[in-house]
């Protein structure tokens, strides 16, 4: 008896334990966004799909900015760029994509850089918005290079901000199926999710504002709905490592600013190289400088001491490059 009433106290316990902090649904229905968010309702690969996104700022705006957010984040974390962008006169549409965020959650997706920017481009045409300037950060850099391959002429400006693939990954690392990823994600914890951005993102420091960015995982996680999350963060790797990006940078008309934390470590498939490879993957202070000899039409804006959060990281640092390019 007493056997089991410990039994039954450890279980208790460790169920409370999982539950500590906050709780959210795969679309983050109860974690709220810095401004209204909104729903477009379309048809993919014969599902229905509801993508979840903030439009502020003027509609009648002669400027509009388009901010494509990273793969462990999503629409919520632009507030202040926004802000300062609608103070700018921009009017800013931030899409959380499907698979991301407040968007829907499939039980399987081809995903694929280009079906995203489709369905992101799909979403501006709902806007009838015809000419846009891009923005991306770390994986949303990647969607942006392929956005800007495929909508060249309604893409006036491409701005990356710390993007992932400005090194063809597959040249170095194996390829992996999505269990190989799913069994990642779905033994993920709060801390070990804390401790990879603290490492790779901030040179081992913390603070409260990056902790208020894990909120959206601290919920999910804790979330009945957290197998399909997983499932879905496993499968948007794909992309990441089969379609690479530096050719489509090499032949880019659009212009490109890149803006680097030179010391990001950034490297995914550092830890499942090819045998004999002694490459190092994500070398900041290199691959910006390599990525700029391929295209005169890509200008270069380096930002020693930080990593691959500069807007977070130093935000008066990363605003001398970025407003100088978002005039």
């Amino acid at each position: 008896m007493k056997l089991i009433l410990c039994l039954f106290i450890l279980t208790i316990s460790c169920a409370v334990h999982k539950k500590d902090g906050p709780v959210f649904d795969k679309e983050l229905t109860s974690f709220k966004y810095p401004f209204k968010v909104n729903t477009f309702e379309f048809n993919s690969q014969k599902q229905k799909m509801k993508m979840r996104y903030m439009d502020i700022g003027d509609k009648r705006a002669s400027k509009v900015v388009v901010l494509l957010h990273g793969k462990n984040f999503s629409g919520f974390y632009w507030e202040r760029i926004a802000k300062d962008l609608r103070d700018r006169k921009y009017r800013v549409i931030i899409p959380d994509q499907i698979g991301f965020g407040k968007s829907t959650k499939p039980d399987f997706y081809q995903y694929s850089f280009a079906n995203l920017s489709l369905n992101t481009k799909k979403l501006l045409d709902h806007l009838d918005i015809k000419s846009f300037e891009l923005v991306g950060h770390s994986m949303g850099g990647m969607l942006a290079v392929h956005m800007s391959t495929m909508y060249s002429r309604h893409i006036s400006k491409l701005v990356l901000v710390n993007p992932i693939g400005l090194e063809d990954y597959l040249k170095y690392v194996e390829f992996k199926d999505p269990n190989f990823f799913y069994n990642i994600e779905i033994n993920k914890t709060i801390s070990k999710f804390r401790d990879y951005q603290k490492k790779n993102y901030y040179d081992g420091k913390w603070s409260e504002s990056y902790e208020e960015l894990i909120i959206p995982f601290k919920g999910l996680i804790n979330g009945s709905d957290y197998e399909v999350v997983a499932w879905n963060n496993a499968l948007t790797y794909g992309p990441i490592f089969s379609e690479e990006i530096v050719t489509k940078l090499k032949e880019m008309k659009t212009p490109v600013h890149l803006i680097l934390g030179t010391r990001d470590r950034t490297g995914p498939g550092r830890n499942w190289k090819k045998k004999g490879v002694s490459r190092k993957l994500g070398l900041y202070n290199k691959l910006g400088r390599d990525i700029k000899k391929l295209n005169s039409r890509i200008h270069l804006y380096e930002l020693a001491g930080l990593g691959h959060m500069p807007q977070f990281e130093d935000y008066e640092a990363f605003s001398k490059a970025f407003y100088r390019i978002m005039k």
